[in-house]
């Protein structure tokens, strides 16, 4: 069970950040680089899901950190619907659309696992960062 020091060091994140990779490797390998209008949509809502993680992480309370959670979580969800409009534009085939779907689906239940798992604890962002207590990112929370 690793112990979270810094928000790169959540698992939720770096799943966030390698849907952001994935998600500018299919820009740039598919006609979507010239839809600007999607691919600015997509890219901004990628971003979004790893930076609230990250602003989340380190604001100072629980309550901030699960709102900022929920704020990621429905950037994940714009980012699903953009991948839908992709395929149904023909940028996506559709076994490279069912993967990264099926990819980000697991990603939002993660996000919701930490939210839920969060409401269980009284451990804050700021003690955390100074050192007084360490957040333990048990794999059983996100129920994969």
């Amino acid at each position: 069970m690793p112990t979270i020091r810094r928000f790169e060091d959540l698992e939720i994140w770096q799943a966030a950040r390698a849907q952001c990779i994935a998600v500018n490797k299919l820009i740039e390998s598919t006609p979507l680089k010239n839809d600007f209008s999607l691919r600015d949509q997509v890219t901004r809502s990628s971003g979004s899901v790893m930076d609230n993680i990250a602003e989340g992480f380190d604001r100072f309370t629980r309550k901030d950190f699960r709102h900022m959670l929920t704020i990621a979580r429905g950037s994940n969800a714009e980012v699903r619907s953009q991948l839908y409009r992709m395929l149904d534009k023909g940028y996506l085939e559709q076994d490279i659309a069912d993967q990264v779907i099926k990819s980000n689906i697991r990603l939002s239940v993660k996000i919701t696992n930490l939210i839920s798992h969060l409401s269980k604890t009284s451990i804050t962002s700021k003690s955390i960062m100074d050192k007084k207590e360490t957040l333990e990112e048990p794999a059983s929370i996100y129920g994969l």
